[in-house]
């Protein structure tokens, strides 16, 4: 199930946060920074997130967050022609390949939308391999650059979509 999330999510939000980046980045991000990452940090950065971001959980059957995604206007400007950006998108690795991610990113989408928002991007580490998931979804990259974590510069593609409807039409 998708639903937009609350600020009682947060921890759930946190837990897949910490676990996705582990399983997702390990020999990608140094093992230092992964090894470092903490539920209860990234559960106070999400309570103070979700108080003004556009944020939608996807839960099992027993309730449990087991993804999120959030978006809003693109944030840094270089993009003129692009009005929407997905901030994070993360499911946990025992749900993924299950349409979790197209849900959500169908949220997302949508809301953007309704917000007369008709483009968007994504950043993605390049090493990442889930990438060919947003290229299934019609996205197009963009960009490349570089940013640092722990001391070591990774690569990161961005990935368009010029008309976010067409996500939120698929099956």
């Amino acid at each position: 199930m998708i639903r937009r999330a609350r600020v009682l999510d947060a921890r759930g939000i946190a837990k897949v946060h910490v676990d996705s980046w582990i399983t997702t980045y390990r020999n990608i991000v140094p093992d230092k920074y992964l090894d470092g990452l903490k539920y209860v940090e990234r559960e106070k950065q999400w309570e103070r997130n979700l108080q003004n971001s556009t944020a939608f959980v996807a839960e099992n059957v027993a309730g449990e967050v087991i993804g999120f995604a959030d978006g809003g206007k693109e944030r840094s400007g270089d993009y003129p022609d692009v009005g929407g950006e997905i901030y994070s998108i993360y499911i946990l690795k025992a749900y993924q390949g299950q349409g979790v991610g197209k849900l959500l990113m169908q949220a997302i989408s949508k809301e953007l939308l309704d917000r007369d928002i008709q483009s968007m991007l994504v950043w993605v580490l390049k090493e990442n391999q889930s990438s060919g998931f947003y290229e299934n979804l019609g996205g197009k990259i963009i960009d490349e650059k570089y940013i640092t974590i722990a001391g070591k510069q990774i690569p990161e593609l961005a990935y368009e979509w010029a008309d976010v409807s067409v996500i939120v039409k698929q099956n």
